[in-house]
């Protein structure tokens, strides 16, 4: 076996040292680095080593073991007198047919140095990864959560608690309520707050496209995979927080996928066989009940006990429109800002506001100051202003007699109390309890001609 003058001179451009066998075991080629190592370990110059054997140089050299055996190893540590070093002995096939045998040797030095290198790389993408997370994932914190009625601010306080610790936690609540507003709230209260903070809705992916963004995949996983693989959202978020809103929504399959992540810390990838390791805080969301999703067979039960350990109910606005002023007045700072004038509200629109049952929370009440803004050039937001849907009921009902208002009323708190509670058997029990009334009562009004 020969080498050409070209591999001679890119072996020798190497720092780590080369040695190539034939095999019988006779030295056919080694680069610099390696004729220096061993000219230091000698005391001087040993000469030309081409031509010798390689066990007579060193006799307990590991590279004939490798024509022996026809495999390589892999990973050695080696130490001569001072110096400590690595290697990594190859067999050299060409068609099928033993030609030699090829080491490399990886000084210590150049170890360290190669580690100092990925140290500082790491160091960079965390560097990378935090302004990411300050410019586009978590911007919100508890200061910017508006809680001033009782309930908000029960909540408010639960949440910055929550936060202290690293378990997982469940918001439940309506939509439009700002559960990812809490969830990023609490990864900047945390420990983890250097870290990214990485969102995704679990209802926008079918199950095999959500297992790919949570999981990733490697290279050859299903047809139309990415060369080289991708990187799961769990890997993404390392040291972070990840987000899963609308988990009520998650295939059964990849709930349990799912509940192994948060039992074992580990993942693997779609088409991959080694597990990885994941530190990642995971806070879960759901618009749904998950008590009934779990009584229709919809949700796993020990998912969500599992998930239930720390639940932060986050209450529908109707039932906080103390906070509405504060909120309404917020938000219209925000819209000052955008269209550049001034917006403030009578106190009739403000109490306007107070009255509506706001199926849409947040930000339904966003939308509608969006609107009534945009059509008041003077600035002061009037309740003429607001969309006639939201006028609607107030003006109806003011002209009807006091019985028939407190009817109209109790009408809207019992459709709003079902609506949360479900139409079941046990939901009808919890909203008559909610109403203070007999079940049999909630029966009469719902069976009565004008529901």
């Amino acid at each position: 076996m020969e080498l050409n003058e070209a591999a001679r001179a890119a072996f020798n451009a190497m720092r780590e040292g080369i040695t190539i066998i034939d095999t019988d075991g006779i030295i056919v080629f080694g680069n610099t680095a390696y004729r220096e190592f061993l000219n230091k370990e000698a005391g001087g110059d040993i000469g030309p080593i081409e031509g010798y054997r390689l066990r007579d140089l060193r006799p307990g050299a590991r590279l004939p073991d490798v024509l022996e055996k026809g495999e390589p190893i892999l990973h050695l540590t080696r130490q001569e007198v001072e110096d400590f070093y690595f290697v990594n002995l190859y067999p050299i096939y060409r068609d099928g047919v033993l030609l030699g045998g090829l080491s490399v040797v990886t000084f210590l030095d150049d170890a360290y140095r190669a580690r100092e290198e990925l140290e500082a790389m790491e160091a960079r993408s965390k560097q990378v990864l935090h302004r990411i997370n300050k410019a586009n994932g978590a911007r919100y914190t508890f200061d910017d959560i508006v809680a001033e009625s009782p309930a908000g601010a029960q909540t408010k306080a639960l949440a910055e608690k929550i936060a202290a610790t690293d378990a997982t936690v469940l918001l439940e609540s309506e939509s439009g309520t700002g559960k990812e507003l809490y969830a990023q709230a609490i990864h900047n209260a945390s420990l983890r707050r250097e870290g990214v903070f990485v969102a995704i809705n679990c209802a926008n992916f079918n199950p095999n496209m959500l297992e790919s963004e949570l999981f990733g995949y490697v290279e050859g996983a299903f047809t139309g995979a990415k060369k080289g693989g991708k990187l799961g959202l769990f890997e993404a978020a390392a040291g972070g927080t990840l987000f899963l809103d609308e988990i009520s929504e998650m295939d059964l399959g990849l709930q349990a996928k799912l509940l192994r992540v948060l039992q074992e810390r580990r993942i693997r990838p779609v088409g991959g066989v080694k597990e990885i390791d994941v530190d990642v805080r995971v806070i879960a969301a759901c618009n749904a009940g998950l008590p009934d999703y779990v009584d229709q067979g919809k949700f796993r039960k020990d998912l969500y006990y599992r998930l239930n350990t720390f639940p932060i109910h986050i209450p529908p606005l109707r039932e906080r429109t103390g906070d509405i002023p504060a909120l309404a007045a917020a938000i219209l700072d925000q819209l000052s800002h955008k269209l550049r004038r001034p917006f403030t509200l009578t106190d009739e629109a403000v109490r306007l506001l107070q009255a509506h049952s706001w199926p849409g929370n947040v930000r339904e009440l966003r939308n509608v100051l969006e609107f009534s803004a945009y059509l008041t050039p003077s600035g002061v937001i009037t309740c003429e202003a607001f969309p006639a849907d939201l006028r609607r009921p107030a003006e109806h009902d003011a002209a009807l007699p006091l019985v028939q208002r407190v009817r109209a009323f109790e009408k809207r708190e019992i459709q709003r109390l079902l609506a949360r509670n479900g139409a079941s058997l046990e939901g009808k029990k919890k909203t008559a309890a909610q109403l203070g009334i007999s079940l049999a009562s909630l029966y009469n009004k719902l069976n009565a001609p004008d529901f």
